[in-house]
């Protein structure tokens, strides 16, 4: 398999005018003139961006864009004009996707190089290192593309996109390199969780996976694998793994990544897991899905992948916290040895189970690895998964759904889902959620009732956590683009990683 398009975002010092580049990206807001930057350039250009905006081609509106080739007036080729929108609107995400949709169209030019200086047009209101992190996530999650099995020839690309943050200051440049740096080693582990989501679940299935992860481990000096593999997921009684997993003749397996840092967290910095749900197919078992769509299922792994994507991003940024990222895997098939509706399911907490549904299936395989972080003594567990339809019912594919048993906990990740632009919306998991969720001849029951499935799902799930604080995040929706966006492709999305770095971003830094 080939590389995808390789992608490097670097500073570089110059004069907007005499910067020699394929494509100049800057910005302009909507509801004012054009800014110093703009000006400057448009007189060289013969006065031609202030034509393109007398005439009503460009209105600075967000996602608005246009293109002028400079016709060796300037150094750059191309200047692309990018709509911001309402000055007083202007916030990290603007950027973020402004830069997305400069790459995406820098992919789609076959431009070699591209130069962008969006972090001038907020005139200062914006942090300068977050403003980099910021761009910087934004090229590879625009640039990005998954063609892995197109042939060369026939993806229609460069191999490479070079990218670079532009200014003739260079202490404005030294104030934006922490945030580059840092968006670099984020937007590459998207990159990375977007490509291993995207793979079908003929190439990704939970021995791949497993491999994967190992392969991940062996690189990095402060991440450790352990592989639960069938007899060790039997010899701890996770029930609740084997019971998807049976199945399939590829046996489920439980990731366990123990990131230690080099340097030793702050004294009273909690520990934190993160679990991410990993079907690497999911036909819904016995009570198998409707064949529309089905094709998709292959990224009902996205929440594991999220989580071993955030695993490699936390120890390139070298974070002083400790984390153990835990996966569980399995693939739902039907077959003569899988598991049926109106078993019992004992699972590894030893609550059991009727199976009421194959098809709520992530719960049965989150409610083990969850209860065993639990059982290690984590302080804080943070689980995600494209868990219910039902969330995507009442949130779209605009929100992850976010659920919690600590107010902390809560406006910590929704903080993180501000900065990061990977919005959440709180819902609630409370006692009378998890009312719905008892069986008359077990512990619990896998579905609840027809109303409130998001809600019903994570009161189950909250039931595995012990004492430890405890949120949820539903990203049903959220892990695929159904067509391309003006700033992304269409496929994996890779959610979650941005807000779970930067939820454990802001933990050191205490925000």
């Amino acid at each position: 398999m080939k590389q995808i398009i390789h992608v490097d975002v670097k500073t570089a010092k110059a004069e907007y005018g005499a910067c020699k580049t394929d494509m100049l990206v800057v910005g302009r807001v909507s509801d004012a003139g054009p800014d110093k930057i703009i000006r400057a350039l448009d007189k060289k250009l013969g006065g031609a961006i202030d034509r393109l905006v007398r005439l009503g081609d460009f209105t600075g509106k967000s996602g608005t864009q246009a293109v002028l080739y400079s016709e060796g007036r300037i150094g750059a080729q191309r200047v692309l004009l990018v709509g911001l929108g309402e000055r007083e609107k202007v916030t990290l995400d603007t950027l973020r996707k402004a830069a997305a949709a400069a790459a995406n169209r820098a992919v789609e030019m076959k431009v070699k190089r591209l130069s962008v200086a969006l972090h001038r047009a907020p005139g200062g209101a914006l942090d300068a290192s977050a403003m980099g992190r910021a761009l910087a996530e934004g090229v590879y999650l625009g640039a990005y593309r998954y063609d892995e099995y197109v042939g060369a020839a026939d993806n229609g690309r460069r191999r490479s996109l070079a990218a670079e943050i532009v200014d003739p200051d260079a202490s404005q440049l030294k104030s934006l390199a922490p945030g580059i740096s840092a968006g670099t080693i984020v937007g590459r582990a998207q990159s990375y969780a977007r490509t291993i989501a995207n793979r079908p679940g003929n190439v990704i299935d939970p021995p791949a996976l497993a491999k994967e992860a190992r392969d991940l481990a062996r690189g990095l000096k402060t991440v450790s694998c352990t592989i639960f593999d069938e007899k060790k997921l039997r010899a701890n009684k996770m029930g609740g793994i084997l019971a998807v997993g049976a199945g399939s003749k590829k046996e489920p397996r439980l990731i366990a990544l123990k990131y230690t840092p080099a340097k030793k967290p702050k004294r009273g910095l909690p520990t934190i897991a993160l679990v991410g749900k990993a079907v690497t197919f999911d036909s819904g078992g016995i009570s198998i899905k409707p064949s529309q769509d089905m094709d998709q299922m292959k990224l009902d792994k996205t929440g594991g992948i999220s989580v071993l994507a955030t695993i490699k991003a936390l120890a390139e940024l070298g974070l002083p916290v400790n984390v153990l990222g835990l996966i569980p895997s399995a693939e739902n098939l039907p077959s003569g040895s899988s598991y049926r509706p109106g078993d019992i399911v004992t699972t590894y907490s030893g609550k059991t189970v009727e199976i009421l549904n194959t098809d709520a299936e992530g719960r049965m395989i989150l409610c083990d690895a969850i209860a065993y972080a639990a059982k290690q003594k984590y302080d804080v567990i943070v689980d995600i998964a494209t868990l219910t339809g039902a969330c995507l019912v009442a949130l779209g594919a605009h929100k992850a759904g976010l659920m919690s048993n600590d107010d902390d906990l809560l406006e910590r990740l929704e903080q993180a889902a501000a900065d990061s632009g990977e919005s959440v919306w709180h819902m609630p998991s409370g006692d009378e959620y998890a009312e719905e969720m008892k069986s008359k001849i077990a512990d619990l029951k896998n579905i609840g009732g027809r109303w409130g499935g998001a809600c019903t799902a994570a009161a189950f799930l909250r039931q595995f956590a012990g004492d430890a604080k405890w949120a949820h995040l539903d990203i049903a929706g959220l892990d695929v683009l159904q067509k391309p966006t003006e700033y992304a492709t269409q496929g994996g999305t890779g959610f979650g990683v941005r807000l779970l770095t930067t939820y454990l971003m802001n933990l050191i830094e205490k925000k």
